[in-house]
C-alpha cells in the first residue's frame, strides 16, 4: 500500500503507474476526499484549542465563585460540533482508505512500459533443446508410464486436480527436496514449514486482497484462505515486527501446496498439468533494506535459474512490462522453461521473481531501525518461485523423454529419486 503523503505529493506518477498497469483507480475522488479530510482536521484542531481555552476560563470562574454557565453552554456547543466533525472524518477516512487499498504499486522506472504480455522483453536464454525425434506431450508420457492419474484426481476433487502415482509421486517429492536443499545449502536460505492457511490480514499484507479474493479458496466458517503461494505465510511471519538491520537480508524458503481457483481462466490449457487448482511449489522470500533490494532481485533470479541449470533444462528469462506486472510488484522477471511438444514448441513459466519494494511492508507494518538515522523504515520484500513443480515436471518429461517411451532422470536429481530412469 502507498503512503497517503506519497500519493498526495506524487499524484501524477501514481496515476501514470496505475495506467501503465492497466488498473483503474478513482484518484480524483481520492484527491477530493484527502482535501476534505485535511480541512476538517484543521477545523477540529482549532475547535479543540477553543475548548481547552474555554475549559480554563470555566475553571477560573468556578475557583473565584462566579457563574460559568455561559461558557459551559458554549463548551457544550463546541463539543457537539467536534463530535459531528469526528464522525464525518471517520466516514471520509474509511472511503479514502478503501480507495487507497486499490491503488497498485507503481512500476519501477526500469520496468518496460507496455500494453500487454506481448511487450515483455526477453533478457537471456540458457541451454539448447535437444530432441531429435517427434516428441510426445507430457500427458501422454505420464499416462503411458502410469505416473499421473488424471481421471481419478478429477473424480476425487473435480476438474484441474490430479493424482500422482508411484514414480510420479516420487519425482515430485524428489524435486521438492532437491530444490529446498539447493536453496538452503548453496544459496543460504533458512527453511521454513509455514501454515498452509492464512487469515484475511495476511492476504491483505501480500496484496492478494482485496483485488484477487475471487481467485482464492476461502474456508468461510473460519474466514481462512488456502494459500495461493508460500509467499503469503512467509511474508507475514514478520508482520507488525521491527527487524534487526545487522541480520538483513532475511532469506526464507519453503515448500507448500498452492491453491488457486483460477477464476476467469477456464478453457485455457485444459490438458495435463498446465493449469491446476492445486499444485506444489518451492518459494523464496527476502526482507532487505531499500538500497539493497534491486541487487537482491538479481540474486533471487540467479537462485531460481540455478535450479534449472542443475536440471539441465533450457529456459529463457523475461522482464515483464508494466501491463503484465502484478498488483504489488514494482519489477518482475519470469523464467520460462522449454516445452518441446506444446503447440509444437513453447515456453512455460516456472518462476516469477518480484521486488515489491515497501508495498507489502507498509500493509503489514514490517520495519527496521536505520542504524545511521535511528529512524524506523519499512523494509523491502521480494519473492520468487524456486520453482513451481507442475511445469518443471512437464519440462522433465518432455525434454528427457526417449523414443522408447521412457524418461531419463536428470543427473542432479538421481540421488533424490533413487534411479536414473522412469519406465
Amino acid at each position: 500500500m502507498l503512503d497517503l503523503k506519497f500519493i498526495r505529493e506524487n499524484l501524477e506518477a501514481v496515476k501514470q503507474g496505475a495506467a501503465n498497469k492497466k488498473h483503474k483507480v478513482d484518484l480524483e475522488r481520492f484527491t477530493e476526499l484527502d482535501e476534505q479530510r485535511r480541512e476538517k482536521i484543521q477545523i477540529v484542531e482549532k475547535m479543540k484549542q477553543q475548548r481547552n481555552s474555554v475549559s480554563q476560563k470555566i475553571a477560573k470562574l468556578k475557583k473565584s465563585g462566579e457563574s460559568a454557565k455561559t461558557y459551559i453552554n458554549q463548551m457544550q456547543t463546541v463539543a457537539n460540533a467536534i463530535k459531528e466533525l469526528d464522525e464525518s472524518l471517520k466516514t471520509i477516512e474509511s472511503e479514502l482508505y478503501e480507495i487507497q487499498t486499490w491503488i497498485p504499486n507503481p512500476p519501477h522506472t526500469s520496468s518496460p512500459v507496455g500494453a500487454s504480455e506481448d511487450d515483455n522483453i526477453e533478457v537471456k536464454r540458457w541451454g539448447t533443446p535437444n530432441i531429435d525425434f517427434t516428441p510426445k506431450p507430457h500427458w501422454e508420457i505420464a499416462e503411458n508410464l502410469g505416473i499421473v492419474d488424471f481421471l481419478r484426481g478429477s473424480k476425487v476433487a473435480g476438474s484441474f486436480f490430479v493424482n500422482y502415482v508411484g514414480q510420479g509421486a516420487r519425482l515430485q517429492r524428489a524435486l521438492i527436496n532437491f530444490m529446498i536443499d539447493m536453496h538452503v545449502q548453496k544459496h543460504g536460505y533458512t527453511e521454513m514449514s509455514p501454515p498452509f492457511v492464512v487469515n484475511r490480514q495476511s492476504m491483505f499484507t501480500t496484496g492478494q486482497l482485496p483485488k484477487l479474493e475471487e481467485d482464492m479458496y476461502l474456508a468461510q466458517v473460519d474466514d481462512l484462505f488456502l494459500i495461493p503461494t508460500a509467499e503469503a505465510p512467509l511474508t507475514n511471519l514478520h508482520r507488525d515486527e521491527t527487524l534487526q538491520e545487522q541480520e538483513m537480508p532475511y532469506k526464507y524458503t519453503a515448500y507448500s501446496p498452492c491453491f488457486r481457483r483460477e477464476a476467469g481462466s477456464y478453457g485455457k490449457d485444459t490438458r495435463g498439468l498446465f493449469r491446476l487448482h492445486q499444485f506444489d511449489k518451492v518459494e523464496m522470500v527476502l526482507f532487505t533494506k531499500a538500497d539493497k533490494s534491486y541487487e537482491a532481485l538479481e540474486t533471487l533470479l540467479l537462485n531460481a535459474e540455478d535450479v534449472l541449470q542443475a536440471l539441465e533444462l533450457p529456459y529463457r528469462v523475461i522482464e515483464l512490462c508494466t501491463a503484465d506486472l502484478s498488483f504489488a510488484a514494482a519489477k518482475c522477471y519470469d523464467i520460462e522453461v522449454w516445452s518441446p511438444s506444446k503447440d509444437g514448441k513453447s515456453w512455460l513459466e516456472v518462476s516469477s521473481c518480484s521486488n515489491m519494494e515497501a508495498f507489502q511492508a507498509r500493509r503489514g507494518n514490517i520495519r527496521y531501525r536505520n542504524a545511521e538515522t535511528g529512524k524506523l523504515e519499512f523494509v523491502h520484500t521480494l519473492n520468487g518461485s524456486g520453482l513451481a513443480l507442475p511445469r518443471t515436471i512437464i519440462a522433465i518429461l518432455e525434454n528427457y523423454q526417449t523414443d522408447e517411451g521412457t524418461v531419463i532422470v536428470p543427473e542432479a536429481l538421481r540421488p533424490y529419486f533413487g534411479s536414473d530412469i522412469i519406465s
